[in-house]
């Protein structure tokens, strides 16, 4: 099993027929003894941030709109971005791996100005207590594999559990071609 940690992506096996999780892609943002933190990143809603988060019209990524993050705490909303240079944080981020982490939304926009290449705000997130995500992991419901950076911030999310697992090695590339509906196979 490939260790969870910050920076990785679950995929969905094909066995996870919940309606939160089916055929989703998942960056994970928190890992430690209490549990994991991540938001789904194929899951586009059709409100434009513009309607709830105004301020921040201007600068999230293409599309526009909110992103469905998960199950839990979806009155909520939270922020991943990428700077655009990784020497300068900015006030109101917190690192998360690499040039990715989370910006506080509560922080002014102006003070995030050319900071930032790329941002994307999730209504909810995705949550598990301890063991909980390592267990789900062991009994088959998660793939885990590396995430690229033109994962999290791809304009068109469709297709992304589907190229997430045709580039991984082995029999998960094949999982890829698995048809929607296997009985019109």
């Amino acid at each position: 099993m490939t260790e969870l940690q910050p920076g990785m992506l679950l995929v969905a096996t094909p066995s996870l027929l919940d309606p939160n999780f089916a055929d989703s892609v998942v960056l994970l943002l928190d890992v430690d003894e209490n549990g994991a933190l991540g938001v789904v990143l194929n899951r586009p809603s059709p409100v434009p941030v513009a309607e709830v988060l105004g301020d921040w019209a201007s600068v999230v990524a293409e599309p526009e709109v909110l992103f469905r993050g998960g199950p839990v705490g979806t009155d909520g909303a939270l922020a991943v971005a990428r700077l655009a240079d990784p020497e300068d944080e900015p006030l109101g981020w917190r690192s998360v791996y690499g040039a990715f982490g989370i910006v506080d939304l509560d922080t002014p926009v102006e003070l995030l100005e050319g900071s930032l290449s790329s941002l994307r705000i999730f209504a909810g997130y995705a949550g598990w207590g301890a063991g909980q995500l390592d267990g789900e992991v062991e009994t088959g419901s998660w793939y885990v594999v590396p995430a690229e950076d033109a994962d999290v911030f791809r304009l068109d999310t469709d297709e992304l559990w589907r190229d997430v697992l045709r580039r991984q090695p082995g029999e998960l590339a094949w999982v890829s071609t698995k048809p929607t509906d296997p009985e019109l196979n």
